[in-house]
């Protein structure tokens, strides 16, 4: 799963998506927005639209691998991810054919949810997203400390490199943007240690600096932003659509074959649960059917990852964790919209 992610042109509301057709450049986010929901008096940041097929579309030049595993778990073909990934660039999307990724038969399957064009976020949907990517990191961090405190250093050292190889770049105009200090060295000196020696002394003081300095880039955002129900459940939708894909792309023949995938898959499930617990209160006030409906469904999600070692059948069947998924983005989007 190594360079895991780009997941995002979320489908998110409140967004106003502009489709630019550049196939070499990253997204753009010079002309964005930082400010809260509250105080953004543009469109962007007041209309509500639900999910378009522009936003739908994966970005195969750009997208990273949690976010190209939906590719792998919808046509079951190993480390298409991967492969997706080592082809780049491309032209359009029906290179993936011509430069023998998939097949004709495969691409048809999903040239629906396929794209060239680079997308640019603005106001909430640019903060929901950047926030998104972070909770990203973080589901990595919590999974690899679960492994390190279980002496398991070799798992862990992959979920410490994916926040700087696969996630890092991915924000790292927007850290500069939103005057975030740089983190990136700390992150690469926490994946050094843990791959030479995992056993010194200062590796739990390296690991807790490493997630200070994430928790610090979230909280650039405005606190009434972080502890409203609307932006965080949009969050946790993105969270939740990438454990998915991590999750399918895990399973193959009723086993569990990629390790790592199921693992990342834990870590943003379980970051998910944590955000949703901190606005569980204010959610109870606002729309306790959705409330209800939200923390019963998470709760038989995460039966899926009993422990971070994968069990050697799956809990659940993707088809299953998929169901459970789309009920918590139904009842989020009541909330949202």
């Amino acid at each position: 799963m190594k360079a895991i992610l780009r997941f995002f042109a979320l489908a998110l509301a409140g967004a106003l998506l502009v489709v630019l057709t550049n196939c070499s450049q990253t997204p753009s986010t010079s002309d964005a927005s930082n400010s809260s929901p509250a105080s953004d008096s543009s469109p962007a940041a007041t209309t509500t639209e639900s999910k378009t097929a522009a936003e739908e579309k994966i970005n195969i030049n750009t997208a990273i691998l949690s976010e190209l595993d939906k590719f792998e778990a919808a046509l079951g073909v190993p480390a298409l991810s991967n492969k997706i990934q080592a082809s780049r660039p491309y032209g359009s999307p029906e290179e993936l054919v011509s430069k023998k990724v998939i097949t004709q038969e495969q691409f048809d399957q999903i040239k629906d949810q396929v794209t060239v064009e680079d997308v640019v976020l603005t106001g909430v949907a640019k903060d929901v997203d950047y926030m998104t990517k972070l909770g990203l990191m973080k589901g990595h961090m919590m999974v690899a400390k679960e492994l390190l405190d279980q002496g398991k250093p070799d798992q862990a050292e992959p979920h410490i490199g994916h926040p700087v190889e696969e996630i890092y770049v991915d924000v790292e105009e927007q850290f500069q943007e939103r005057n975030v200090p740089e983190f990136k060295t700390a992150l690469m000196s926490l994946q050094d240690l843990v791959k030479s020696n995992p056993k010194d002394a200062k590796l739990a003081a390296n690991f807790e600096e490493s997630m200070q300095a994430i928790d610090g880039a979230i909280q650039v955002l405005p606190e009434q932003q972080r502890q409203s129900p609307e932006f965080v459940l949009q969050v946790i939708d993105g969270l939740l659509d990438a454990a998915g894909a991590e999750y399918g792309a895990a399973i193959a023949d009723n086993k569990i074959s990629a390790v790592i995938e199921y693992q990342d898959s834990r870590g943003f499930v379980n970051y998910a649960d944590t955000l949703n617990s901190n606005i569980s209160d204010s959610l109870t006030k606002e729309n306790p059917e959705a409330q209800k409906a939200i923390a019963q469904s998470m709760n038989k999600l995460k039966t899926a990852w009993p422990s971070a070692q994968a069990p050697a059948t799956p809990v659940l069947p993707p088809e299953e964790v998929s169901q459970l998924i789309k009920t918590i983005e139904q009842n989020s989007q009541e909330v949202v919209n």
